[in-house]
């Protein structure tokens, strides 16, 4: 069992950060969970935190009250880089680094979505960024590929 941590939860409003030590982390207000929330809108156990290829995940664990990240209730979730958790009514941010691999691919499929299919097949021309005007003088035909190109 590795006790490095992997991350913290960092409470909204001010207090002490949670450090992220375990693979698999069990928030609630029982005194076996992880990490202990004795409040009275928490569950005994409200959530499962679980560490995995470099990412958190969240899995709401039948809670009375659910489980939110970034404000929408969730039975189980990918969880980003400060993205906010609602437990019960208590607000937490996570902070965790991701593999360096995988940042370079996200960032990758991100430029990937911005093309269009004809684009990335190389059978039309990048179109004008955002704010190119389009008056009477535009042509589309001048955006496609010719033979000689």
């Amino acid at each position: 069992m590795s006790l490095e941590p992997h991350g913290e939860l960092v409470p909204v409003g001010g207090g002490d950060p949670i450090s992220l030590i375990r693979a698999v982390m069990t928030v609630g207000r029982r005194e076996s969970c992880d990490v202990r929330l004795n409040f009275p809108n928490v569950s005994g156990v409200h959530c499962e935190l679980t560490f995995r290829e470099g990412y958190w995940y969240l899995r709401d664990m039948n809670s009375t009250n659910g489980t939110k990240v970034n404000g929408a209730r969730v039975q189980e979730k990918l969880l980003h880089p400060n993205d906010k958790l609602t437990i019960g009514k208590k607000v937490y941010m996570i902070h965790y680094e991701l593999p360096a691999g995988r940042r370079a691919a996200e960032e990758l499929e991100e430029d990937i979505l911005s093309k269009s299919l004809l684009e990335r097949a190389g059978l039309e021309k990048p179109k004008p960024g955002r704010g190119t005007p389009r008056g009477r003088d535009f042509d589309p035909a001048e955006h496609l590929l010719t033979d000689d190109d």
